[in-house]
Parts: structure tokens; sequence; C-alpha cells
């Protein structure tokens, strides 16, 4: 029983409020800026969704020039994030890759001219001594 008067009591405390159209105003700004979500200002300002779309209905420049505004769930705005912090970092990756291969290309060039030695093997040319045959059948035919 005691419940019951906690709650009925609520009920007219949350009847009896009033906002001001400057905050009224307000949330619908930041609603338009995905600051917020309709659910988070609910819940902070304990209004019903109703409430809120009635806001946005009646204070939204969106709305009025009947502009439709994409909403995305927060959960998507997050992986977007992450997957983008992930493409930087195989991009990053892949930079670092990049320059050892160009240093290694380059040791390779100063190494030939120092030592009068062709060690990058170009197609078509000869083989050195040591690669030759060893008349072993390897059982192809």
């Amino acid at each position: 029983m005691g419940t019951n008067s906690i709650f009925t009591e609520e009920l007219r405390s949350r009847q009896n409020r009033y906002f001001s159209n400057d905050i009224k105003k307000k949330v619908v700004r930041d609603l338009e800026r995905n600051y917020n979500s309709v659910s988070d200002v609910c819940k902070v300002y304990q209004v019903s969704r109703t409430s809120v779309y009635r806001w946005i209905f009646k204070y939204s420049s969106m709305a009025k020039k009947e502009h439709r505004q994409v909403i995305e769930p927060k959960s998507d705005t997050q992986k977007i994030k992450m997957l983008e912090e992930r493409i930087k970092e195989l991009e990053r990756v892949v930079g670092q890759k990049q320059l050892l291969i160009e240093f290694k290309d380059k040791m390779i060039e100063i190494a030939e001219t120092t030592y009068g030695v062709d060690i990058k093997k170009k197609v078509g040319s000869k083989l050195s001594s040591g690669t030759t045959s060893t008349g072993k059948d390897t059982g192809k035919n």
C-alpha cells in the first residue's frame, strides 16, 4: 500500500512540471546535432517520448522545412569509428612495411654497385654454377 502512494506522488509531480521554451529549443538543437538521443533526453528530463517528439515538431528547423534527419544508432556510429581507427592503423603498418621494402631495395642496390655482384636474379639470367641439375630422376615423365 505504501508503494502505491509513492507512485501516485511521483506521477503527480511529473504532471505538474513545465519547461521553458528556451530549454525545449536547446534540447531540440542538441537532438538535431546528434549530441543526445531521444532516450537520453527522456531519462535526463524525465519526460515522455511523446513530449520530446512534440518539442521536435514544434521547435525543429528541420521539421519546418520538412527535412528528414537520418539518425543512426550509437552502436553503428561507434562501430564506424572503430573501423576508421582500424583502417588508419593498417595504413600506418602498410606504410612502415613499404619503407622497409624500399630500404632493403636500396641496400641491395648499394651492395651491387659496391661489390660488383648481381644480387637480384633477373628473369632469363644464367644460373650460378652451384645450381646445376643433379641428374636424378624426379619421377615425372
